[in-house]
């Protein structure tokens, strides 16, 4: 089964250095001017050589931090959790993380900077919390948004490539439709039907423009009563060609009709089964379609492969189970065991 490629994460530990590095310079830069205009009196300092040591040393410990941050923070949005669970464990585990390494960063930045006054240390400790606590936030907000960018930016890379796949499907079914062998196939057959059996011929014309005019139709999803009446369309005119050894049977519970499904998926494992399987008088081909207790729908046949059989093109089922993937999330599944089968999910939602 054909999986949608996704992109690799930019949430990872490389991104998570560079933020850390980028917002620990900030943090220092406001520090070092600070310093240099003397803690906002306005009256600019002589830069010494323990300031430097000073905000090197903070720069280091800010960027330990912001990394353990963003770490966790980006190993969350990872998770595919529901958005309040990740909300919750995001915001309070980087403030958790925030509060429990301050205080011991906090007494060794005391042992190694300049001397200060044992009362001055508590104060120390508490604005470098509170510093880490602004940190935890910073990274938390700094993750939600880059997260909720990455994940608009996928989705819409997304939709264009549905929208895509969906232009190229209706074209193939289209050109399956229109393809000479086809035509000359059907306009031959109406040929002979005409004079011959003209209520006949009326309704093989009718069918055949029914199924060019469902084959160029607009639309992403459709509902099942829909793709059904399509499908007996094209099976009427695939019938007046292979006469009762194409047989397809239905048992589909009515109330599935309006469930939605993707358009021409069902003509198209049709399509497959007449491409792939001997039908003849003495290996009559049968397709069975029926709805399930899950909410699929079941296409199936019994595997009698031909010797030199068609290969697919354009269209195939690796391109189906794609689309449902990226339009509804949903796997299709297959089976081989005898018979072949496909099982599509119905979807039911209010458009």
């Amino acid at each position: 089964m054909k999986k949608t490629k996704m992109l690799p994460s930019p949430l990872n530990h490389k991104n998570a250095l560079k933020l850390s590095i980028v917002f620990s310079f900030l943090f220092v830069f406001l520090l070092f001017i600070a310093i240099i205009f003397n803690g906002g009196s306005g009256k600019i300092m002589d830069i010494s050589m323990q300031s430097v040591y000073r905000s090197i040393t903070s720069f280091v410990v800010n960027v330990f931090i912001f990394f353990l941050l963003f770490e966790f923070c980006f190993w969350v949005s990872r998770k595919n959790w529901k958005g309040r669970k990740k909300l919750f464990v995001g915001l309070f585990g980087t403030i958790a993380i925030a509060v429990l390494i301050s205080p011991g960063i906090s007494k060794i930045l005391l042992l190694t900077l300049q001397k200060m006054p044992d009362d001055l240390h508590n104060l120390f400790i508490f604005t470098n919390l509170m510093k880490d606590l602004v940190a935890a936030v910073i990274v938390f907000l700094s993750t939600l948004t880059l997260a909720t960018v990455i994940h608009n930016h996928q989705t819409l890379l997304e939709n264009q490539k549905l929208v895509a796949e969906n232009i190229r499907n209706r074209y193939e079914a289209l050109k399956n439709q229109l393809n000479p062998h086809f035509l000359f196939n059907s306009l031959n057959t109406l040929d002979g039907l005409i004079g011959f059996d003209d209520e006949k011929a009326h309704s093989y014309l009718q069918n055949m423009s029914s199924s060019f005019r469902y084959a160029i139709q607009n639309k992403e999803i459709t509902t099942l009563v829909e793709e059904l009446q399509f499908v007996e369309s094209y099976a009427y005119l695939m019938k007046i060609r292979y006469g009762d050894n194409l047989n397809i049977q239905y048992a589909v519970d009515e109330k599935y009709n309006f469930w939605y499904i993707m358009p021409i998926s069902l003509q198209l494992l049709i399509e497959n089964a007449i491409k792939h399987n001997i039908i003849n008088d003495k290996h009559p081909l049968t397709i069975h379609i029926k709805t399930t207790e899950k909410d699929t729908l079941v296409v199936s046949n019994t595997i009698q492969p031909k010797i030199n059989a068609e290969t697919g093109e354009g269209v195939g089922l690796a391109n189906l189970v794609e689309r449902y993937n990226l339009l509804f999330g949903k796997e299709v599944m297959i089976t081989r065991n005898g018979v072949f089968g496909v099982e599509i999910p119905l979807i039911n939602y209010e458009l």
